[in-house]
């Protein structure tokens, strides 16, 4: 995957990356990344395909069949993507031409599958410039890319149907079967993990230390800079030692590929300062750590109309390195972990009275889906292909059920003692009916919400099984239970949970953002303690609404890398 995993118990979340030379460049710089998926995963997953029992169009020899795959896009196009080649006289084909997709985690990926019989008299044409409504249809299927990833072989077998066809015929004909298997594609599982120090760094400012973090780039042939890592920083340290990073072979190319470490000085404008630079490849890095002497670190400055390094007296060490097989997230799928779904939606007065239409909480009678609708059925549409049962613990908090008290964690479904409902439709079901059943009250606590999850994660973890539990809380309003949140987060910190906020209507949401560690610093209990790992994803839902950007891709970005600097860190391994 080649994820660059700096956040493990780092003190503060990781900044932006810098593709230059300049401090207010690294903004941008941090969105390519995530355009890149170097903050989430990417993987490039080559599909495989196989038949049988397929229909015998022809009349004196058996089908000659070709695949053809097509995706669905968002906006419900479709669009053909790839051909097999042709398979003479065969019912039972393996094309030996593969597909390859970039799977993307945060987006339900769906496939259509298309098999035709392609007339003899096609046979000696290119499959590319074959006429699709020239050939015979043998069946269709389709499926989510998550479906095949998620099998314990990566292999999905598919029912192959026609389009139009009477209700005898479908009885009565075969229409036989399509196997699709799925491959990891990588040149390489090879990681470095590499603990990086300075020695000796320069104050860039008037009355404190500097705040350092390291951004480190690849180069590549046209001398341009591509980020492919970054540290936490490290706050009023001129001798900072980071937690350890993780580069994968492949993403910087090979270990004798030019490499840039930049040291920054971090600014709350956004406006950071390079404290000073060294360029290296893996194999140097190596040689530093062996060597035990650190490199000086210099700055390009301009003399005349010439460009030259001034050396500096800071050094870069390099406190460990090794070379590690990471494990991917794919891989841990394959072994049979499970993501587990649970959603905890707000209740409190708030929202307006359900019944008008001015209301957050107003269920259209058009079918329109509400903001509280609209995330979970987004969410859950992914997500829900990586829970083997689909039942789906779902709490409400923030009202008061009939003929009782407020409650900040009561069960969705209206049983006193059961949490869970079947399926993302379940949960909608049960949101509708608990409109009708409790009162809006409030204040707007999360607290019991985060406690109620991580009890069932820490029970998880103590049965040993492989799950990793996603709690969805949808919100209207600012916290007020601030600390005691962040002493719930802390403590769910150390377990196999992520959280992930969503704020619906026009609240100020600045505390909301303290919980999200990407842009401040860890959080601390009333204790002192600090959280081992960032958990907390928010998303504000009016930053979102229409844009090219959906809700689950804004929130689910960054699970799959929570969830592996979860395994990592704690030396957990897939069982594959």
């Amino acid at each position: 995957m080649g994820n660059c995993c700096s956040d493990v118990g780092g003190r503060m979340a990781a900044v932006g990356g810098t593709a230059a030379i300049t401090g207010n460049q690294i903004d941008a710089a941090d969105m390519y990344l995530k355009s890149r998926d170097i903050h989430g995963i990417l993987s490039q997953i080559e599909l495989s395909f196989s038949a049988t029992n397929l229909r015998d169009r022809d009349v004196f020899s058996k089908s000659d069949p070709m695949l053809v795959v097509y995706i669905k896009e968002r906006d419900g196009a479709v669009i053909e993507v790839f051909r097999t080649e042709v398979v003479l006289n065969s019912l039972n084909p393996t094309w030996i031409k593969k597909y390859t997709i970039a799977y993307h985690f945060e987006v339900v990926q769906t496939l259509l599958f298309h098999v035709f019989d392609v007339d003899t008299q096609f046979l000696n044409i290119e499959v590319k410039m074959l006429k699709l409504e020239e050939q015979q249809s043998l069946g269709e299927a389709s499926c989510a890319l998550s479906e095949i990833v998620t099998k314990p072989n990566r292999s999905l077998t598919l029912d192959l149907v026609r389009r139009v066809e009477s209700v005898s015929s479908t009885h009565s004909q075969h229409h036989g079967k399509l196997t699709v298997h799925a491959e990891e594609c990588f040149s390489s599982r090879t990681t470095a993990e590499m603990m990086l120090s300075c020695l000796d760094l320069e104050s860039k400012d008037l009355f404190s230390k500097c705040d350092p973090f390291l951004v480190i780039s690849k180069l590549v042939e046209s001398g341009i800079s591509i980020p492919v890592c970054k540290t936490e920083i490290l706050k009023n340290d001129h001798n900072p030692t980071w937690k350890p990073v993780f580069l994968n072979i492949q993403q910087v190319g090979s270990k004798d590929s030019p490499l840039v470490i930049e040291c920054f000085n971090f600014n709350s404008n956004g406006k950071h300062d390079l404290i000073g630079k060294v360029q290296k490849s893996l194999a140097d890095l190596e040689k530093i750590h062996s060597g035990r002497e650190g490199e000086n670190l210099f700055l390009p400055t301009l003399v005349g109309h010439d460009c030259e390094n001034k050396i500096l007296k800071s050094k870069l060490f390099v406190e460990k390195f090794s070379e590690t097989i990471q494990h991917t997230f794919l891989d841990y799928l394959a072994g049979g972990f499970e993501l587990n779904f649970m959603v905890a939606i707000d209740f409190t007065a708030s929202n307006g009275n359900p019944r008008l239409p001015d209301s957050l909480h107003y269920i259209d009678p058009s079918g329109r889906q509400n903001a509280y609708q609209k995330a979970i059925y987004e969410v859950g549409e992914v997500l829900q292909f990586y829970d083997t049962d689909k039942c789906f613990p779902a709490w409400g908090f923030g009202a008061r059920p009939i003929d009782g008290p407020v409650s900040h964690c009561f069960n969705l479904n209206g049983s006193n003692n059961y949490c869970k409902v079947e399926g993302i439709r379940g949960i909608m079901m049960a949101y509708t009916s608990a409109l009708f059943n409790v009162s809006l009250a409030g204040p707007t606590l999360f607290g019991h919400v985060i406690n109620k999850a991580a009890l069932i994660a820490s029970q998880s973890l103590a049965d040993e099984a492989q799950k990793y539990f996603v709690l969805l809380i949808i919100t209207d309003g600012v916290v007020t239970d601030l600390q005691e949140t962040k002493d719930a987060l802390v403590k769910a910190s150390d377990l196999p949970l992520s959280i992930l906020i969503v704020g619906v209507g026009g609240a100020d949401f600045k505390e909301m953002e303290i919980l999200d560690a990407d842009k401040g610093e860890r959080l601390e209990s009333s204790t002192g303690r600090v959280a081992s790992r960032d958990i907390v994803q928010f998303v504000p839902f009016r930053d979102v609404q229409g844009g090219e950007v959906s809700i689950v891709q804004a929130l689910l970005a960054e699970l799959p890398t929570q969830f592996l600097t979860y395994m990592r860190s704690r030396d957990i391994k897939p069982r594959i």
